[in-house]
């Protein structure tokens, strides 16, 4: 006998955890070698803050476990399969990746590995229905959300497992986690030129317990009126566990078991997480969906690009806009690591319809400064808005920052939180491009860089033109 590999990705915790289950089970009495690779295709588009994140995220693992990881760093293909032939293994356990350069690093893994007799086990997922497993009448994808909801929510039953009792085997690393900020980030895109890098000063917990924490306060009270809060933005009505499914700290299934109920608020919740496995989904069907749209008409679409369209983005980034609720929620990304959802939705859809810049240049510069950006959510967050994805929003629907402002911050405190300048100047007139005030007694906050109404109908205009080609 010889102890197994579990190789940690996206599950960085012990408890619901599927492949552990089998990792102790395969290993035996020779017990488990804790595994976690310093991977460049993943960590290289990562910005400093998930970086961050995601150290935080291993100490908690290790700590959990009361045993090291074993840290490698470079190539999964060479790094998994020298360790695995060095020490007699003949099982490698990991949970099931459904990504694009997952799936595809999985493939070749699995590929080395089997020239040396050593098996790669693929065990559940990072989510409570694998991509690929809802399909519809005719046995193909299910295109739209309600439907593939529908499809979804009755698979099961969803098991929740325990810790499991586990033989840790301890496995010196060749490589640390100091060498985590080193390696991530590395490709940065050229468009972001001077944009700040560095992460939040103060970063929310890592870690499994926290997660756990943050569900059962979460269910203790927010969940009751979640329909409603959760577009509230100064309203703490979300559950902030984004991170942790993004990192595996939670599994969505133990989320689902805890949120289980018939009221409103918890239905809801539910279906906030079939929408992040809906998107999944979408991109296991249509890989080149993270680079290309869905809706090949809107395609056609025209935008901006060069030096001003360029400059234009960044004033976007920096949260300058001197439309306050597009910038309170933009420099919100910057001090946080997170962004409030709605403020997702009225960002992207300002970049897009509003400075009428690509989709993906967002998509790009949220994927840097989010903690909990996930590929599959974040490119079909942005697809719905900009019109371009499965089950879209039109593009026509394009959100007002000043009606978005007056329904779901009408008192101004997210945007006097956001924008100390600002603190001083009372609702509604603050909700107002520029502040709303005389600019020589706003100085240190920017006029309306556009005209709401004017580039709006510029927006209609180009959607028009992808009509008439």
């Amino acid at each position: 006998m010889a102890p197994s590999i579990l190789w940690f990705r996206r599950d960085l915790r012990l408890s619901d955890h599927p492949a552990l289950h089998e990792a102790v089970r395969l290993g035996g009495a020779d017990g488990v070698v804790p595994l976690f690779v310093l991977d460049e295709t993943f960590l290289a588009p990562a910005g400093p803050t998930r970086a961050s994140f995601l150290r935080s995220s291993l100490e908690a693992l290790e700590a959990s476990m009361g045993s090291p990881l074993c840290l490698l760093a470079g190539d999964p293909v060479t790094a998994v399969t020298e360790l695995a032939e060095g020490l007699g293994v003949a099982h490698v356990v990991v949970s099931g990746d459904f990504g694009p350069s997952g799936s595809a690093r999985d493939d070749a893994v699995a590929e080395a590995l089997g020239h040396h007799g050593i098996a790669l086990h693929r065990v559940s997922s990072p989510y409570c229905v694998d991509p690929g497993t809802v399909r519809g009448a005719s046995g193909g994808p299910v295109k739209v959300f309600t439907a593939f909801r529908r499809r979804w929510e009755v698979i099961g039953p969803h098991v929740v497992l325990p810790v499991p009792d586990v033989s840790w085997v301890n496995v010196p690393s060749l490589a640390a986690l100091d060498e985590i900020p080193k390696r991530a980030g590395t490709r940065r895109p050229a468009l972001f030129a001077d944009l700040p890098d560095a992460p939040p000063i103060v970063l929310p917990p890592a870690g499994e317990s926290e997660a756990m924490s943050l569900l059962e306060r979460f269910c203790e009270g927010p969940i009751d009126r979640y329909d409603h809060d959760r577009n509230v933005f100064a309203t703490p009505g979300t559950s902030h566990l984004s991170p942790h499914l993004r990192f595996g700290s939670l599994h969505p299934r133990t989320a689902l078991a805890a949120a289980a109920g018939a009221d409103q608020g918890a239905t809801t919740f539910r279906s906030e997480i079939a929408w992040r496995e809906f998107y999944a989904d979408v991109l296991h069907h249509h890989p080149d969906s993270v680079s290309e749209p869905l809706q090949p008409k809107m395609a056609r679409l025209r935008v901006d690009a060069g030096p001003a369209a360029e400059e234009r983005f960044r004033r976007w980034a920096r949260g300058e806009t001197g439309i306050p609720l597009v910038d309170a929620s933009m420099r919100q990304l910057l001090a946080e690591g997170w962004m409030h959802n709605r403020g997702r939705m009225l960002t992207a859809s300002f970049l897009v319809k509003h400075l009428h810049l690509d989709w993906r240049w967002g998509a790009r510069w949220f994927m840097w400064r989010l903690i909990d950006g996930d590929l599959a959510s974040n490119t079909h967050g942005w697809q719905w808005t900009a019109g371009t994805g499965t089950d879209a929003s039109p593009f026509y629907r394009i959100f007002s920052p000043l009606a978005q402002a007056e329904r779901f911050d009408p008192d101004a405190q997210f945007v006097h939180a956001q924008i100390p300048e600002l603190s001083e100047i009372p609702a509604p007139r603050v909700l107002q491009p520029g502040g709303g005030v005389d600019l020589l007694s706003s100085a240190d906050y920017p006029a309306a860089m556009i005209d709401l109404g004017a580039e709006r109908i510029e927006a209609l205009r180009r959607l028009d033109e992808t009509k008439a080609e």
